[in-house]
């Protein structure tokens, strides 16, 4: 992963490292790995409260997962409608293949707006797209106004959430970076000093430019509305006064009707930040004349979603919603943060999202980054079944590497066979487990543990210890004890 002056990962995992080098000197740091426990902590305990207050939790989510495997079934559909309704509004509706035509787009609106600056919503699909860097390029600076987004371009770092950025920042260390960047070397770490210090920061940008860009949680096809929720009233600002607005949205955002959003923001409120209600919700709907934003662009992006929709398994990934109760809740992500994941798109979402998005070509050491556990599966408001998805790109994987590698003697292929055929009968599976008994010994430490094995098996020894095989199975001992219960029984 690489960074922008602006400080917005580029999504490129073909030059981001596997996630386990990644993630191992992020082990490391303990300060950061403190600081995602403690936040992870308190999100997940105010979601599960008010989950549980709730009698129609689950029905809400079955509502949700509806809904949007509807909108996936139908979306060539409830796209044309959108662009229909959206024009009819006096909006705008722009298609984009892909990030480069995305980027394009963009930057020919802004060049017609003769923009120098530019003040942005929090909007992951920018940072999917490379927008930042772009713009740099361009001579326009982004200005990020949500607080968690404008910490780290101000300290240089990188978003390790998809709800909360800055998850990773103290704010000690939130102090020292408005204190240098800010030239306020008296501000104290009080919270509510440090967003005076940022409202002030911001107020003069929110006045003078101009032009905003905004992602979006929905859009509705009904009436062509642009839903977006927040926290911090950042984006009612950014939607209000400038001259033009820029909305940047995947086309899997679509809901059918406006009816849907009652369903969809109690979902999404509980399980991205534990509250009832998000403190904003902002719909906006075309042109106005004399209120608002004067001139109204969305920017619909496929980028790959098209391909994936087309895919039994794994269309389910864009029911999400963006909510990252599966971060929140994942035993991977709490350990690691979102870093090592080389991308917008971290945690379990991001080990299914990520690849995909790539043509399983790059990151393909992301469908591994999760122990399975199903805790993802059970907190997501939309259900989509994370681990199965992870489990077929995992299959996609091993057959991408096999075809690369032309060789018809793949040590790991012939040995998940072996393992097959071993499994397949019980006297062949008793037979490996002697013979794995008595090869084993010679590795065997006097402590009764594995620490070393040659070949594949070094990649679990690398890193963790393995048992030595037991000198009698269960099998074993039950046969033993056969005279003794017919002893009995007599």
């Amino acid at each position: 992963m690489r960074t922008s002056t602006h400080n917005h990962p580029i999504m490129d995992p073909c030059i981001a490292p596997p996630f386990p080098t990644a993630a191992l000197p992020i082990l490391q740091n303990t300060q950061l790995r403190a600081n995602v426990a403690h936040a992870t902590d308190i999100i997940q305990a105010k979601r599960d409260k008010l989950v549980r207050e709730k009698t129609d939790w689950q029905q809400l989510r079955t509502s949700a997962s509806a809904i949007r495997a509807h909108v996936l079934a139908n979306l060539g559909h409830y796209l044309e409608q959108f662009e229909s309704s959206c024009t009819a509004a006096g909006g705008t509706v722009h298609w984009a293949t892909d990030a480069a035509e995305a980027r394009a787009i963009l930057l020919r609106i802004l060049r017609e707006e003769n923009a120098s600056e530019v003040i942005k919503i929090k909007t992951m699909t920018s940072a999917e797209i490379q927008l930042n860097p772009a713009l740099q390029a361009a001579g326009i600076a982004a200005i990020e106004t949500d607080l968690a987004e404008l910490i780290l371009q101000l300290g240089d770092d990188e978003p390790s959430h998809i709800v909360v950025p800055a998850l990773h920042v103290n704010r000690r260390q939130v102090r020292e970076i408005f204190a240098e960047r800010m030239g306020l070397p008296q501000l104290s770490d009080d919270p509510q000093a440090l967003t005076a210090a940022a409202r002030t920061y911001l107020r003069r940008k929110f006045l003078s430019v101009p032009t905003a860009i905004s992602g979006a949680n929905f859009l509705v096809a009904e009436n062509g509305s642009v839903a977006i929720v927040e926290s911090e009233g950042n984006g009612r600002m950014c939607l209000t006064l400038p001259r033009t607005l820029i909305a940047l949205a995947g086309i899997e955002k679509l809901l059918p009707r406006f009816a849907d959003l009652e369903v969809m923001l109690q979902v999404l409120a509980r399980s991205a930040t534990g509250e009832r209600m998000n403190p904003y919700t902002s719909l906006w709907s075309g042109v106005v004349p004399g209120d608002g934003p004067q001139r109204f662009h969305v920017v619909l992006l496929d980028n790959g979603r098209s391909r994936i929709l087309g895919r039994k398994v794994e269309r389910q990934t864009l029911q999400c919603i963006r909510c990252a109760a599966c971060l929140n809740t994942c035993p991977v992500y709490r350990q690691t943060g979102g870093h090592a994941y080389g991308s917008p798109y971290a945690g379990p979402i991001g080990a299914i999202l990520t690849p995909q998005l790539q043509q399983m070509q790059h990151a393909q050491s992301l469908p591994y980054a999760s122990s399975l556990c199903g805790a993802c599966y059970e907190v997501c408001p939309v259900k989509i079944n994370i681990p199965e998805v992870l489990i077929e790109l995992r299959a996609q994987v091993v057959n991408q590497q096999r075809a690369q590698s032309g060789r018809w003697f793949d040590p790991m292929f012939l040995g998940m066979k072996g393992a097959d055929f071993a499994f397949g009968n019980a006297s062949r599976f008793q037979f490996a487990q002697r013979l794995g008994r008595i090869s084993l010994r010679v590795f065997t430490a006097r402590d009764g543990w594995i620490h070393h094995l040659p070949s594949l098996g070094a990649r679990w020894t690398l890193s963790r210890d393995l048992r030595a095989l037991p000198k009698q199975t269960f099998r074993e001992w039950w046969a033993a004890r056969e005279p003794v219960r017919k002893q009995a029984g007599q």
